[in-house]
C-alpha cells in the first residue's frame, strides 16, 4: 500500500488478552486504502506473541515495539508520525469498532474536515450488556467551523476524554504542539483545543465505537485523574470561556462531595488521597467532611451509595456497575447491579 488514505493507530500496553478482539473488529471490514498501525510500549506479557499471529496473515499492520516505555502520550504521537495515512484514527487498544465504521470514516474525510468524531455506545466488560446506548446524546450528524469552537468545546470535549473517538488529519496533528501535553493521558484534547481553532470538524452522531467499560489502564488513578488532572487541563485553553469550560467540567470537582462520596465508594479516594491531594487545599472545618468520608470505611459507603442509586437514581447504570464491581462491593451492589439489569 503505498499512501493509505487512513491509518488506524493503536498505542497498546499489557493488552495481550484484549487486543486481538479489537483487531478482529477492524480486519472484519473493508480496508481498501487503510493501514493499521499498533506501537507496543514494550509490554511485558504475550502482546509480540498475540501480535506475530496477526502480521503474518495480514499485511496491512505494521507493528512496532518500543525498547521502553513511554506513556501513553508519547506513543500515540509515535504512532501518528509512523503512520502513512492522510487521516489517523487514534483507536484504542480493548475496544470494538461496529459494522461499518471504517466505511463511514472514509465517507466523513472526504471533502477534507480536519477532524472527524466518531459517536461510541458504552458496554460492560464482556460486551453483552449495553450501559449507555450513546456517550454524544445527539442523532444527527454535525459539522463545525472555526467560528463555533465555543460550541464544539462544550458540546465534545468531555466525551472526547475517550480518545477512540478522534480521526485527525495527520499533517495538521504534526504542526500542532504536543511536548506540553505528554504526560497528561490526553495528548488529543491538547492537540484539538490548542489556538488556533481547528476550521472543520464532523461529528458522526450513530456509535460505531463499543467501549469495554471498566478496563481503564488507570483505574487505580481514577482519583487524581478526573479530580486534578483533567479539569486542570479542561480549564488551561484560553480560547474558550469560563462558562463553556464549566458545562464540560467543574474547575474544582473535589469539591462536590457527592463525588467524593462515590471515589470512596469505588475505593478510589482513600486516606492517602485525602493527605496527599486534598488535605492542603482545604482549611479549618471544611476539611472535616472530606476527611471524614476518607476515613469511612469503603464497603460502608459503598453501601448506601448503591442503595441511593436503587431508590432515587436509576439512570447512572455506569456507576453501578463500577459500584458492583469494585473490590468494596456489597449485597446491595450486586443487588443494584440485577435490578438495573447491569
Amino acid at each position: 500500500m503505498l499512501q493509505p488514505i487512513l491509518s488506524i493507530c493503536i498505542a497498546t500496553y499489557n493488552r495481550g488478552k484484549f487486543i486481538g478482539e479489537t483487531l478482529d473488529s477492524i480486519l472484519g471490514q473493508p480496508l481498501q486504502d487503510v493501514e493499521i498501525v499498533v506501537v507496543d510500549g514494550a509490554s511485558p506479557d504475550n502482546t509480540p506473541k498475540v501480535m506475530a499471529s496477526y502480521l503474518s496473515a495480514h499485511p496491512e499492520i505494521r507493528y512496532f515495539r518500543e525498547q521502553e516505555n513511554s506513556g501513553v502520550d508519547r506513543d500515540y504521537d509515535k504512532a501518528v508520525a509512523y503512520a502513512k495515512g492522510e487521516y489517523c484514527w487514534l483507536m484504542t487498544d480493548d475496544d470494538l469498532l461496529r459494522p461499518g465504521a471504517v466505511s463511514r470514516v472514509l465517507e466523513n474525510i472526504e471533502g477534507s474536515p480536519d477532524l472527524v468524531i466518531v459517536n461510541a455506545e458504552v458496554r460492560n466488560f464482556d460486551f453483552s450488556k449495553v450501559l449507555q446506548a450513546r456517550i454524544l446524546d445527539i442523532t444527527g450528524d454535525r459539522e463545525y467551523g472555526a467560528e463555533d469552537g465555543e460550541n464544539f468545546f462544550s458540546d465534545a470535549a468531555s466525551y472526547l476524554s475517550f480518545i477512540g473517538g478522534v480521526v485527525v488529519r495527520r499533517d495538521l496533528w504534526l504542526h500542532r504542539d504536543r511536548s506540553p501535553y505528554f504526560g497528561s493521558l490526553f495528548i488529543h484534547i491538547g492537540v484539538i483545543f490548542q489556538h488556533p481553532p481547528i476550521k472543520k470538524t464532523r461529528v458522526i452522531a450513530d456509535p460505531f465505537i463499543a467501549i469495554r467499560y471498566g478496563n481503564a489502564m488507570w483505574t487505580s488513578r481514577s482519583f487524581e485523574i478526573w479530580m486534578f488532572k483533567w479539569p486542570q487541563l479542561i480549564w488551561s485553553f484560553k480560547d474558550f470561556s469560563d462558562h463553556a469550560k464549566a458545562l464540560v467540567y467543574p474547575r474544582e470537582p473535589w469539591r462536590d462531595i457527592k463525588k467524593l462520596v462515590f471515589f470512596r465508594a469505588t475505593g478510589g479516594y482513600t486516606p492517602a488521597e485525602y493527605r496527599r491531594l486534598l488535605r492542603e487545599k482545604v482549611n479549618g472545618t471544611s476539611r472535616l467532611l472530606p476527611w471524614a468520608i476518607a476515613m469511612t470505611p469503603a464497603s460502608v459507603v459503598n453501601f448506601f451509595a448503591s442503595l441511593y442509586c436503587i431508590l432515587w437514581n436509576r439512570k447512572a447504570r455506569s456507576g453501578m456497575y463500577d459500584l458492583s464491581r469494585c473490590a468494596h462491593a456489597t449485597w446491595a451492589s450486586r443487588l443494584g447491579a440485577r435490578i438495573l439489569n447491569v
